[in-house]
């Protein structure tokens, strides 16, 4: 067993303890039972023997720390996928699940239990909570001759926060959870389950507001803005730390989503050649270079029209022409000019001003 694996588990029955805890299978307090039965045929004549409630109590204690919860053999039919899960089931593939489908074939099992439970009154008589990638990966051999494989599962009761909160203990510890799965599930459960309100869910969940604030940043980036990346795998938290500020931004906003669909395109091309599609970092670079470019563009200056006197001199400008507001006009003569050349140079204006032609 790896030391992450055994961490892993290690807090993955914390956190059920935490949440609730399930009464001790009757299986075990007949073991109690039995182990007082033998302790009673001892004489009674012996001074070290203890009375029957300590017997009873030494038995129970023994038992509250050696037996584990009673797992149960399922066929991954029997269970529906809890949507409130971070990892998308459907992303999920052969090539993703490789090396545990081999494990699994290997041992003919899963060595760690998934976390299900029950739905009496849906179609499928389980709901996994824990265990996505196992429960793909049973499926997945029982659909290529391995139908004597079954899923090793621990029946838990939990309400849908507890079930969120230990699915999310479980995937802050794997690192093939992307980033955006979890940011997306923590946007569904910050409304489903707190009410929408953040401080709420980060008490809850033991983790900084601020890393919260920062997925759900992520979590809300455009479509356009996530297709611009390879895999969702390579788009990860100091992205969108990044790239949502410049967002809210109406015209960096555009700027980064006409990029992003150049991008897009561009990676499908070096998808279909085969070649070496584009690194997240470099993609978030581009982005964040298209907002600076549209920052530094300035929009070109209309040149007002000059009046000009007969003498070739400026002697003011035409600021404004419309039907509706009429013409306005800055008299600034440029050099020496007298009033007779600047009413002169003011009469082809006023005739061709638009309130002079409607």
């Amino acid at each position: 067993m790896s030391s992450a694996g055994g961490k892993r588990r290690s807090l993955l029955a914390n956190a059920i303890e935490s949440i609730g805890t399930t009464p001790a299978p009757a299986a075990a307090v007949e073991a109690a039972d039995a182990v007082i039965l033998v302790n009673r045929d001892k004489p009674a004549d012996e001074p070290s023997t203890p009375s029957f409630l300590e017997r009873r109590g030494i038995a129970f204690d023994e038992i509250a720390r050696t037996v584990k919860r009673l797992t149960i053999r399922l066929k991954p039919s029997e269970c529906s996928i809890w949507p409130g899960n971070a990892r998308d089931h459907a992303a999920l593939s052969y090539e993703r699940c490789a090396s545990l489908i081999e494990s699994i074939r290997e041992e003919g099992t899963n060595r760690e239990p998934v976390v299900v439970r029950r739905t009496p009154n849906a179609d499928h008589p389980y709901e996994l909570i824990v265990g996505t990638r196992r429960h793909f990966s049973v499926s997945w051999l029982h659909a290529n001759n391995h139908t004597e494989i079954e899923l090793v599962a621990r029946i838990e009761t939990l309400d849908d926060e507890g079930a969120f909160r230990l699915a999310d203990l479980e995937n802050r510890e794997r690192e093939d959870v992307t980033d955006l799965e979890r940011a997306r599930n923590y946007r569904h459960a910050v409304d489903a389950y707190y009410n929408g309100v953040r401080t709420q869910m980060a008490e809850r969940l033991a983790i900084p507001k601020q890393n919260l604030h920062n997925l759900l940043q992520l979590a809300e980036l455009p479509d356009e803005v996530v297709a611009a990346f390879a895999e969702p795998g390579d788009l990860r938290v100091r992205h969108g730390m990044r790239l949502s500020p410049l967002l809210k931004n109406e015209q960096h906003r555009a700027a980064i989503v006409a990029a992003a669909l150049a991008l897009r395109e561009e990676q499908q091309k070096l998808r279909d050649t085969g070649s070496d599609r584009i690194e997240g970092i470099k993609v978030c670079e581009r982005l964040v270079a298209a907002a600076a470019k549209q920052v530094t563009a300035r929009p070109v200056t209309r040149t007002k029209p000059a009046l000009t006197a007969a003498s070739g001199h400026e002697v003011g400008q035409i600021l404004a022409d419309t039907r509706a507001k009429g013409i306005t006009i800055n008299i600034n003569p440029k050099g020496a000019a007298s009033v007779d050349e600047i009413l002169e140079a003011l009469r082809p204006a006023i005739e061709g001003a638009k309130f002079s032609r409607s």
